[in-house]
């Protein structure tokens, strides 16, 4: 379980806060969406909970471990994060890529074995990205680039996932296997929250969506529960509606014209 009590995070500079005591948890085996308006504090969440920005006040915990108080390494191997933007700082063959997820597991001058291999192995094989292995990391397209750091992610382990906007640069046909990979994930008993802007595609996922708007939880529940229009309209500030998938009977949000 992943829980955010009361958080507040303030960026130099700001003139508000960016996370304004937010509190919710995500519960293991199944997804937690985290959604809003762009600027309502989702990237910082995926931020406070691996200790890149600091809390001014409130806890993180992941499991039974104290985000604030962990150890880098000891938190590394609970919680895997795809964070929205990141660039190794010089390319990298795919598979040394994958394989850098398994370093949280052993000293620092350890050396990877044939166990890590394997594992990194199967990682790539279950996000798609084994064809890629031999490739470089710098000649990677966005959407390949996604599926191997979700790759790297899964190799690294631990009962808890936590994702920036998982579906950047995927085509529909990746995207919806990452999204299926995710709930095969949630089902085996992993926590995994994720930060989406695609809410029509978490409402067909998520046991539960967190609207954030101005660093604060505004709204909480099931996807029935925060897929409504007096619920969205204020956040969002656009009119809309709410419509049914007919394939699936999940919520669909359908934006509007203004004129």
């Amino acid at each position: 379980m992943i829980s955010v009590a009361n958080v507040v995070v303030r960026y130099p500079g700001a003139a508000v806060n960016a996370l304004d005591g937010a509190t919710f948890e995500a519960l293991s085996g199944s997804i937690t969406a985290v959604v809003g308006p762009n600027g309502s504090g989702k990237s910082t969440v995926v931020r406070a909970l691996i200790g890149q920005v600091p809390m001014v006040s409130g806890s993180a915990r992941v499991g039974t471990c104290d985000v604030a108080a962990a150890d880098r390494r000891a938190l590394a191997r609970t919680l895997a994060v795809v964070t929205q933007r990141e660039e190794p700082a010089f390319p990298l063959a795919v598979r040394d890529y994958v394989m850098l997820g398994r370093y949280p597991h052993h000293g620092a001058w350890s050396a990877l074995g044939e166990s890590d291999a394997a594992i990194a192995e199967a990682a790539m094989q279950r996000t798609g990205a084994r064809v890629l292995a031999e490739r470089r990391t710098d000649t990677l397209s966005g959407g390949e680039w996604q599926r191997v750091r979700l790759a790297r992610a899964l190799a690294q382990g631990g009962d808890a996932l936590v994702l920036d906007e998982p579906g950047t640069f995927l085509d529909v046909a990746h995207e919806m296997s990452a999204f299926e990979l995710l709930d095969d994930l949630a089902r085996e008993g992993r926590t995994v929250l994720l930060v989406s802007h695609q809410l029509n595609l978490v409402a067909r996922f998520a046991a539960h969506i967190v609207v954030l708007h101005h660093g604060r939880v505004v709204a909480a529940g099931t996807p029935n529960d925060v897929m409504r229009g007096d619920v969205l309209e204020p956040v969002y500030e656009w009119p809309l509606v709410v419509a049914r998938d007919p394939a699936v009977g999940a919520p669909v949000l359908v934006p509007l014209r203004r004129r």
